[in-house]
């Protein structure tokens, strides 16, 4: 009797164990940005600290098995400068790297904004971090080897792709490669992903028009091109606020794709009300033995940077989930008057989320 119910737990782990090794959780976040304001905030006497930024969003973060996040800086070294050549602190990616991200996409209309020196040093601070990233490279060799970044997580294969529509007219300097937009090789890579036996292809794509709520005509049809082609993750930054999530299902009614279109800002100083928070979307897929990945959810919540301000320059960021702030308590902590602006920020942007349905 004993080894049968011993035998029974055993095999009831088993289950569990089976369970959790075929299914992955995503957590995707929008653009970390540093603006002056935000590198003279983060200047303690021993250096730079951000710890504080991140503070109130780390256990989501943290909860999800691989958690994505655009790095809309350079790591160049001193001076560190703001918009609109970004250059920031070693530490702001430490920051990011504690708070639970392990891919970092390098690959954005900013990326050349140090021009060569930027590319490379930004390459090997992540690379001292021993954090995953994709999107620029040092030279060929280095993107022939680690493109598309292939990863393996609980049993089931995944592949990162990165794109972006231009780097601000600067151009990429011999060896360095950044990631075009370009339908030709992006082809390419979704081939090699394939060869590969991705078991399912996120593309993680810089595009559109900054501040428009809605996506243009370029960007559904990149995504629909993507589609086609066999992505299934379709994820959007750039234009500094939210669009819409286009969740696309089959006949039956479950998810066949999903088109974020953008995420809007993580991280940032921006002031216009739009511009000031972002998306976390979670998205979970899950594998059975010899049958395809099935995306299982697709949810989000909102996030919002709560700046305070002293002697007439912001002096303090905090990145804020909106669902657990938007209380009497959240007004007591950030004031009547930033409580109002992430309230009208949080209205819109749930608005525009849900305008092509679930």
């Amino acid at each position: 009797m004993q080894r049968a119910l011993i035998l029974s737990i055993f095999l009831l782990f088993l289950q569990i164990l089976h369970a959790q090794q075929n299914r992955v959780s995503f957590l995707f976040a929008g653009d970390a940005m540093q603006h002056q304001s935000q590198i003279d905030a983060g200047k303690t006497s021993a250096g730079y600290d951000y710890t504080s930024c991140f503070k109130y969003v780390k256990d989501s973060v943290q909860a999800a098995d691989i958690a994505v996040v655009n790095l809309e800086v350079t790591h160049a070294g001193k001076p560190y400068t703001g918009y609109p050549s970004f250059c920031a602190p070693d530490e702001f990616s430490v920051a990011l790297k504690d708070a639970g991200f392990d891919i970092f996409l390098t690959c954005n209309n900013h990326s050349l904004d140090k021009r060569k020196k930027g590319l490379e040093r930004t390459i090997k601070v992540l690379d001292s971090l021993k954090v995953k990233h994709t999107g620029t490279f040092i030279n060929q060799e280095k993107r022939d080897t680690h493109y598309p970044l292939m990863m393996i997580k609980n049993g089931i294969r995944i592949a990162i792709l990165n794109y972006t529509y231009g780097t601000n007219g600067l151009t990429v300097q011999s060896p360095n490669i950044v990631n075009y937009i370009d339908k030709k090789q992006i082809l390419n890579d979704i081939d090699m992903a394939k060869i590969l036996k991705a078991d399912i292809i996120v593309a993680n794509m810089h595009w559109g028009l900054e501040y428009k709520l809605q996506p243009n005509s370029e960007q559904k049809e990149l995504a629909d091109f993507l589609i086609q082609h066999g992505v299934k993750l379709v994820i959007g930054s750039h234009p500094h606020v939210v669009q819409p999530i286009d969740i696309r299902r089959n006949e039956s009614g479950e998810i066949d794709a999903v088109v974020v279109y953008s995420l809007s800002n993580f991280i940032s100083a921006m002031k216009i009300v739009n511009a000031t928070g972002g998306l976390m979307v979670n998205i979970d897929i899950s594998k059975e033995e010899d049958k395809p990945v099935k995306i299982e959810r697709c949810d989000y919540s909102l996030v919002w940077v709560n700046k305070k301000e002293k002697n007439g320059k912001f002096n303090f960021f905090e990145l804020l989930p909106v669902e657990a702030f938007d209380n009497e308590e959240g007004k007591a902590h950030m004031g009547e008057q930033n409580f109002s602006t992430m309230q009208t920020f949080a209205k819109t942007a749930r608005a525009t989320v849900e305008s092509m349905g679930r």
